[in-house]
């Protein structure tokens, strides 16, 4: 199994997840001195994963991991826990397992399906397999804990659906299986919160809003072990990802956001040699179960390359001062501390290594990109002078041949949306001199985002107005804050306009939503305290978030103790993906390929 957080941490998401599944599945078929094999799909192998590792499995009692999908040999003494998605091929996968008495897999069968199986699939289970089965239960887990403060739905292709003007008629049914994932994770936070959506520009977010609204109604309903019943104090906002465009294609240069955009990271799974390039190459899993991690993952490179050397000397010293008095007890407790320090000291090169990865990346191209890329998107340069011609800005980066095509898209998108849209002439202007002819729908199907892209210049309208951030200290080629981090703010605040904003279901009585509050409430400034002591913002955005907006929510968590603040998605997007997925956004895929979730 991949290595995941430890189930002990206090990680927020991925502890609460893990203490779930403890108590719904491990616990409930739980037998002193039984071991037992577990069966995973695709989906639960991740969500395991996710958190929990193979000690914590062999805890409770599993020797084995097996996925349901594949031929296995029997083991008919031992008892089955089948943990997976409501699927025809996971039942089937099921299923197969018993076919006959005879020929039976496992003694018997535990079942447990991450979210609501239909009647359908479960007659067909029942019919095929009952006198095997010993228990058969949902959770209500069917969403993916990615860090503490952050979940995704693991459906990447759920963008295509959501926004593709190929597939309006499956549209319906993605936001309806979306809106069963989002109403796990309130079931999971044991909240009932409020729903608000962005009212603007397409009608995805309002949909989804009102379907989750429906949901959590008729799952509070029916969930006889929840004591919750009406509202509570917590909310809900739904976007969708044209809401902000800047971000998603934007250089970042704090540390996670910069290592996934610049680096080949795949799964988390950072690759590096020691000992230059002919040295080995060794693999490092960036997660939370790394402390230096989640100390510097959102802190600028800037100061991660300061920070880093000086914890290296720091152990490099606490090792010396050790090994300076030898004497046998010194000596014994330097071999205890050994594996202590190797440790650290490997987590301090892997970090080191990405850092300066990084720099390397950023020296060679990224550096010259940033500053262009910033004057663009505030419309201010670094001394806070209005850019007039925002043309002027664009051209050195189009003109230079060492930055990539992609780097070039990201600029003249950036360039569009500071104008909020150009003229066709114009865009075909830049689609021929930078010669993307063939990545052309990279920029123009941001349309169908409702993110304005070809307008008149008669209609192109001012950037909208943003908080006044001016006083904070930042870096210079990081003056860019990401929008939903302004909605996050106002939403604690109690400061979202309730038209541009609207609820679905009656507003809790400590966000009334309006802003507006009678003589008899305390004063605005007042509004935390209003509330019940951790209560929750959950904001989802339809079709990706970035990780400079996950970086936001840990922010604006600091910043308001009383509201912590979890941000999710159908999926986690670097630029470069994004863009392939807008591009693609116009292929038609054949039937075959245009699937949602394993179904």
């Amino acid at each position: 199994m991949a290595p995941a957080v430890a189930a002990s941490g206090e990680r927020g998401l991925k502890s609460l997840v893990w203490q779930k599944l403890k108590t719904s599945v491990f616990d409930d078929c739980w037998k002193e001195e039984e071991w037992k094999i577990i069966l995973l799909d695709d989906f639960t192998t991740k969500l395991l994963s996710s958190c929990g590792k193979m000690t914590d499995l062999l805890a409770e009692g599993i020797t084995v991991v097996e996925n349901v999908y594949k031929n296995r040999e029997p083991v008919p003494h031992m008892k089955a826990i089948y943990l997976i998605t409501p699927t025809v091929k996971s039942v089937e996968g099921l299923i197969n397992d018993f076919a006959s008495k005879s020929s039976s897999k496992y003694k018997a069968a535990y079942v447990y399906f991450t979210d609501f199986c239909d009647d359908k699939l479960f007659n067909k289970m029942k019919s095929s397999c009952s006198k095997a089965i010993r228990r058969c239960k949902e959770i209500n887990i069917n969403f993916l804990p990615y860090e503490s403060q952050v979940f995704t739905l693991d459906v990447p292709n759920a963008f295509y659906h959501c926004y593709s003007p190929n597939t309006e008629k499956t549209n319906d049914a993605v936001l309806e299986q979306i809106a069963e994932q989002i109403v796990t994770l309130c079931a999971t936070l044991e909240e009932n919160p409020g729903v608000r959506y962005k009212s603007k520009p397409l009608d995805n977010a309002s949909k989804l809003a009102q379907l989750v609204e429906k949901k959590l109604e008729n799952f509070y309903k029916i969930d006889e072990r929840s004591q919750i019943k009406g509202k509570t104090h917590s909310q809900l906002l739904i976007i969708d990802r044209g809401f902000d465009p800047v971000s998603t294609v934007l250089h970042e240069l704090t540390f996670q956001a910069m290592a996934y955009d610049l680096l080949p990271i795949e799964n988390d799974t950072y690759k590096y040699k020691t000992d230059g390039a002919s040295g080995k190459e060794r693999e490092a899993i960036l997660e939370e179960d790394d402390d230096l991690w989640v100390k510097i993952r959102h802190k600028h490179i800037a100061d991660v390359l300061e920070e880093i050397p000086k914890l290296m000397k720091e152990v490099s010293s606490k090792r010396k001062a050790t090994e300076g008095k030898l004497s046998l007890n010194n000596l014994a407790q330097l071999m205890k501390k050994m594996p202590y320090f190797r440790k650290q000291i490997t987590k301090q090169v892997v970090h080191l290594n990405i850092a300066e990865d990084c720099m390397n990346k950023f020296k060679s191209n990224i550096e010259k990109l940033c500053k262009v890329e910033q004057d663009l998107a505030l419309g201010t340069d670094a001394e806070g002078q209005k850019v007039k011609d925002s043309m002027r800005v664009l051209l050195p980066v189009l003109l230079n041949k060492n930055h990539d095509s992609y780097d070039k898209i990201r600029a003249i998108l950036l360039y569009i949306f500071s104008t909020n849209g150009t003229t066709q002439e114009n865009l075909d202007k830049l689609i021929q001199n930078v010669q993307i002819e063939n990545d052309s729908d990279m920029i123009k199907n941001w349309k169908y985002l409702g993110v304005p892209i070809v307008t008149t210049s008669a209609s192109q309208q001012r950037r909208p107005s943003r908080k006044d951030r001016s006083s904070e200290e930042t870096f210079q080629l990081s003056r860019w804050t990401p929008v939903v981090k302004d909605i996050m703010e106002d939403a604690i605040e109690n400061k979202l306009d309730s038209k541009e904003w609207p609820y679905c279901s009656q507003c809790p009585a400590p966000w009334n939503g309006t802003g507006a509050v009678s003589a008899r409430h305390k004063p605005k400034t007042n509004y935390s305290e209003d509330r019940k002591s951790g209560s929750k913002l959950i904001v989802f955005v339809i079709g990706g978030i970035t990780y400079s907006e996950m970086r936001s929510a840990y922010e604006v968590s600091q910043a308001f103790k009383s509201c912590e603040v979890i941000i999710g998605s159908t999926h986690i997007v670097t630029p470069r993906r994004l863009l392939d997925d807008i591009k693609a956004l116009t292929v038609t895929k054949s039937k075959d390929t245009v699937y949602f979730k394993d179904e």
